[in-house]
């Protein structure tokens, strides 16, 4: 109404102070003028209206955005809940990894030792083997069973027949196998004396075990005496006619089951000390 009027007045005044052309080029220019104005306007508005709209959808963003964050907030806390317990996990993982690590360098040691222990064994063997050389392979015998060495000597080489008494001979045999373990000095071993299963009956001799236990001895004393072996290394032992190698019921049988058994024993002390610094 206003602009109606305005219109009106400026009509009404123009061709007073104008010429015609000059009115009529002003009120072009008004139409001009006023149609960008009413362009204006609308883009006026319709920014108002986006500016609402967008106001609204921060509005609603914003709401949602408030659970949210409380959610997050949880979310934190609990991560660091979790990140407390995951660190008391890791550090119980660790201390397991180092017994494990413990356990391992212990079962390596043990099998270092048990490897350097039969690299002794076949290094003996092979010493033995090599100084009992021109000795018959049947009176003399050389193994590895288990653990330990033997040298298992017949009977015929050390004693006369329900004798004690090591022969002379013997020092031939006995000679070789005491300079072997004199090379070894660390090394244990014993003596075992087995007899056959007929029974014997002297003055001083009451039964196989007497004389397995005697001729043990015998062996033991010349292995000191005659050999300077440390005694402290030594064990004599009699086993009786209790473990046969061969039948009795022979005579080849029975001679394979008098012997002299010499045991290169296992040096266990050195796992018992393993065993004590675990």
């Amino acid at each position: 109404m206003k602009k109606t009027l305005l219109i009106l007045t400026i009509a009404a005044l123009l061709p007073a102070c104008v010429s015609k052309k000059k009115y009529q080029a002003q009120v072009k220019r008004y139409e001009v003028l006023n149609d960008s104005f009413d362009l204006v306007s609308f883009e006026l508005r319709r920014c108002l209206d986006e500016q609402r709209r967008k106001k609204e959808v921060i509005q609603e963003l914003q709401a949602e955005v408030e659970p949210l964050k409380k959610t997050s907030s949880m979310l934190i806390q609990q991560l660091t809940d979790m990140s407390v317990l995951t660190k008391a996990q890791a550090e119980s993982i660790n201390r397991s990894i180092e017994n494990i690590n413990a356990k391992d360098y212990y079962i390596r040691n043990l099998q270092n030792e048990m490897a350097r222990k039969d690299s002794l064994n076949l290094a003996l063997v092979l010493s033995l083997k090599g100084a009992l050389k021109d000795i018959n392979d049947k009176d003399v015998e050389v193994k590895v069973e288990g653990s330990a060495v033997f040298i298992s000597i017949s009977d015929k080489l050390l004693f006369s027949s329900g004798s004690y008494e090591v022969l002379p001979a013997s020092r031939q045999v006995l000679g070789k196998v005491a300079t072997v373990l004199n090379g070894h000095p660390d090394i244990q071993f014993m003596v075992e004396g087995h007899t056959d299963n007929r029974p014997i009956s002297q003055a001083n001799i009451k039964d196989n075990w007497d004389l397995s236990v005697l001729r043990a001895t015998s062996v033991v004393r010349m292995l000191q005496s005659q050999f300077g072996m440390d005694a402290r290394r030594i064990i004599a032992a009699g086993r009786s006619e209790y473990i046969p190698v061969a039948e009795n019921s022979t005579d080849q049988g029975r001679a394979q089951n008098r012997r002299t058994r010499i045991v290169i024993l296992p040096q266990m002390d050195q796992f018992f000390r393993l065993l004590e610094n675990q």
